[in-house]
């Protein structure tokens, strides 16, 4: 499978644009392609930013195409699921939801799958980044030549992505220009040195982690497996410890708070440091789970 580089075409998701973008393809889902209604009428945004919405809505997981004929979109279950319960995306965790499927996108989204997954600084540069990319495509792929440019695209676009803008270049954003991106408020990304522009990972703090979300990470990964190491958690491709950036003190910070539910047992005696998942439940059970919570919380405080 090729491996996909500026398939964004240089633009960042937009606050609103997954919301917009959903409700188009629940209505139309031939939107994208549709010959009948100009697809940039329907979305209101320009050709180019239709390509990247449409590529966009695939890489964090919403919606699938398929590959040969009629290239309409559907919902993916995990699309259904926030449509039916956070339609704006309004919540954190969706975010986080999205941030993992975004993460785990090791050919379509590559630059993305490699900044959390494989490449090791925690403080950067462009330089640094993009060089630790192209020997990563040399061990992968010895056929295929990829643009530099692409690469440097794709390094400013998680930049774009994870940075709020008033921290990049607070001189230049007016507070009615509001184009940030939705994924800044995870807390993924920070600036270092603005004058060398280098950058650092940051982790988020554990109250910024739904439980429930953390835990359908961890079931998915597990794959039917009942036990799983600490390590595992923290160091594997796709893991909660790589798709969010934790250090070991966070990630068990936030898998007490899975404990206290009853979902998972720690196990750190005699050297095992494991988890023992108690129920059988799948990726999507915890993801309705979440938004379950969320919903009793939103009584409760209406009370």
């Amino acid at each position: 499978m090729p491996m996909k580089f500026r398939a964004h075409d240089t633009f960042f998701i937009r606050k609103g644009w997954l919301s917009k973008g959903m409700r188009c393809v629940a209505n139309k889902p031939d939107v994208f392609v549709s010959r009948d209604e100009n697809p940039m009428d329907v979305l209101g945004i320009g050709a180019n930013m239709v390509k990247a919405l449409r590529y966009w809505l695939q890489v964090v997981g919403l919606t699938v195409e398929p590959s040969k004929g009629k290239r309409s979109q559907s919902f993916t279950d995990l699309g259904r699921i926030i449509y039916a319960h956070d339609t704006y995306i309004e919540e954190l965790g969706t975010l986080c939801l999205l941030q993992y499927c975004l993460a785990s996108q090791k050919d379509d989204a590559t630059a993305w799958y490699f900044f959390f997954n494989e490449f090791s600084m925690s403080e950067f540069s462009r330089e640094d980044f993009v060089s630790a990319l192209q020997k990563y495509i040399r061990m992968r792929d010895d056929e295929t030549e990829y643009a530099i440019r692409s690469l440097n695209d794709d390094f400013q676009c998680i930049i774009n992505t994870y940075l709020p803008r008033y921290k990049s270049n607070s001189t230049k954003v007016a507070p009615e220009n509001n184009i940030d991106c939705p994924f800044g408020e995870l807390g993924l990304v920070d600036v270092l040195n603005k004058r060398k522009k280098t950058y650092k990972k940051s982790t988020p703090t554990s109250d910024m982690l739904n439980p429930y979300v953390i835990l359908a990470v961890i079931v998915d990964n597990a794959d039917g497996r009942k036990e799983v190491s600490l390590n595992e958690l923290l160091n594997a491709p796709c893991n909660i410890g790589k798709v969010y950036n934790l250090d070991s003190i966070t990630m068990l910070d936030v898998l007490y708070q899975i404990e206290k539910l009853g979902y998972i047992k720690i196990n750190r005696t005699a050297g095992l440091d494991v988890i023992t998942i108690q129920d059988d439940l799948t990726f999507y059970d915890c993801v309705e789970r979440f938004y379950v919570s969320i919903d009793e919380q939103d009584q409760e405080s209406t009370k």
